[in-house]
């Protein structure tokens, strides 16, 4: 009896083995062997677990390294005010037998989420306390406030204070809720074309294999008379069978910039005539096309959430993005589309006005999206369109969760739009330098910002709460005034 009991028990351990051998190593599906659901702002790469888990038994410090890999220069543009080299200086070593903050994982566990909070905090709200219990006890301003208001409050942030500091708050107290037009204006630069290409393109060898392909301008070197003449068949041949898409690229931007088919849907390779024509058309371009031009833009794309399974190597489709795990509402309509460059510009027209407003109203159906066209500020969208404001007074979606960034290339002053939908939402005051004080004062929009319920109704109204902390600024410069 013994003995087959001791060949079962061979049997089922064997098989176990095999099977979770088999998950870890050959297996693409590796959904058997999450210990829980990923955070929202994992949620997309969850079966990707190479992504964080780079070394199977690497510890720690591969966690760590995983982290900063993906979020070191979001860190450093923040200004960290808790880098990881402040806790390892020998004066903290005490702190550290409380919080171990040298690592990411210490604040934000994954795959814990019955314990997760805003921002992936898996921490008790009142951690502040732990370092800082003496501000509580000696600072007559901070006696007797909770712990857990430290960020509540709109004075503190962990990693990102820029728009919090004491200074900051008293600089931009005061003024209108709401900016004059002219000011407003002048304060929302148009975007530089010229921002959007990436500079290599300037590059002989690179005009080469992108423009002449795109153009037909005969090259001395990379294109012969005889390829010339196969490319621009194949272009004719191509617009013939699709007048539709044809008109569509004659109104774009791109037919206007003097690209095209063979910009997107011909390899460089295309331009020998040794190569097939048909084996070099891509029918169906996708983001390293839009890339090997737009590459500030890829880069933000791929490091928000519309395109962080693109960038793990993942087919992504937005029926996976669903409202489960997300937090977020989408359309049943566009459960199936891939989530790529054209999902919001457009395979051929690539209208950006559509992609502002339009193309993210027909994906999500969150109430915060949904009251977008009853709010003022799709009213502002509307005079524009019709003409009697200035463009620069357009509010859309895009106006605040895709902001224009101003920034020297070759020292030059450009704008270009961030496409890094996610990078001034971590966390949401991160929008009050970038976005909100173009049009409004400080007080309001650090108020509105804090005001779920205003939020939720895409700011139909004013706050109706109100955060004290200018209050409290101003109140400590002004006795300092006095002392002095």
């Amino acid at each position: 009896m013994k003995k087959w009991l001791w060949i079962f028990w061979v049997l089922i351990t064997l098989s176990v083995t095999g099977f979770y051998g088999y998950k870890m190593t050959l297996d693409e599906d590796k959904s058997e062997l999450l210990i829980g659901d990923a955070t929202h702002g994992h949620f997309q790469i969850e079966l990707a677990c190479e992504s964080c888990h780079t070394e199977p038994f690497g510890g720690q410090e591969v966690i760590q390294t995983a982290c900063t890999n993906c979020h070191q220069q979001e860190l450093k543009d923040a200004h960290d005010s808790h880098p990881k080299k402040k806790f390892t200086d020998p004066r903290n070593a005490d702190l550290l037998q409380v919080i171990d903050a040298r690592y990411c994982v210490s604040c934000h566990t994954e795959h814990q989420e019955e314990q997760t909070q805003d921002m992936g905090l898996t921490l008790p709200t009142d951690y502040c306390f732990h370092c800082h219990q003496s501000v509580g006890e000696e600072r007559p301003s901070h006696k007797d406030l909770p712990f857990d208001s430290c960020a509540s409050s709109g004075c503190h942030n962990y990693h990102d204070n820029k728009a919090l500091y004491e200074s900051f708050l008293v600089a931009n107290s005061g003024g209108e809720w709401i900016k004059h037009l002219d000011e407003i204006n002048a304060n929302r630069p148009a975007p530089n074309a010229a921002a959007s290409i990436a500079p290599e393109l300037i590059a002989p060898e690179l005009i080469a294999s992108k423009f002449i392909a795109s153009k037909l301008i005969a090259s001395e070197s990379a294109v012969t008379e005889k390829a010339s003449s196969a490319i621009n068949a194949l272009f004719a041949e191509k617009m013939a069978e699709h007048p539709d898409i044809n008109n569509h690229w004659q109104a774009s931007a791109h037919e206007q910039a003097g690209m095209s088919c063979g910009g997107c849907h011909l390899t460089g390779a295309s331009t020998n005539e040794q190569t097939s024509l048909a084996a070099a058309w891509i029918e169906k371009p996708g983001v390293e096309q839009c890339q090997s031009c737009h590459q500030k833009e890829a880069k933000g794309f791929l490091e928000g959430k519309h395109g962080m399974k693109l960038a793990q190597g993942y087919i992504a489709k937005i029926s996976e993005m669903s409202s489960e795990h997300s937090g977020l509402s989408f359309s049943e309509l566009v459960q199936d589309n891939q989530h790529g460059c054209n999902s919001c510009h457009g395979a051929h027209s690539f209208d950006t006005k559509y992609a502002a407003t339009e193309a993210c109203l027909s994906c999500h159906t969150d109430e915060h999206s949904q009251n977008f066209n009853t709010s003022p500020h799709a009213l502002l969208k509307d005079n524009v369109l019709e003409g009697s404001l200035a463009a620069a007074s357009q509010v859309t979606c895009a106006t605040c969760h895709l902001p224009r960034v101003k920034e020297k290339q070759a020292g030059t002053e450009v704008v270009r739009v961030e496409h890094n939908q996610n990078l001034n939402l971590r966390p949401n005051e991160k929008m009050i330098r970038s976005v909100c004080m173009d049009c409004h004062n400080l007080e309001f929009s650090i108020d509105a910002l804090a005001d779920e319920t205003l939020i939720q109704s895409n700011f139909n109204g004013k706050p109706g709460k109100h955060i004290e902390s200018i209050d409290w600024a101003l109140k400590r410069d002004q006795k300092k005034a006095k002392k002095e």
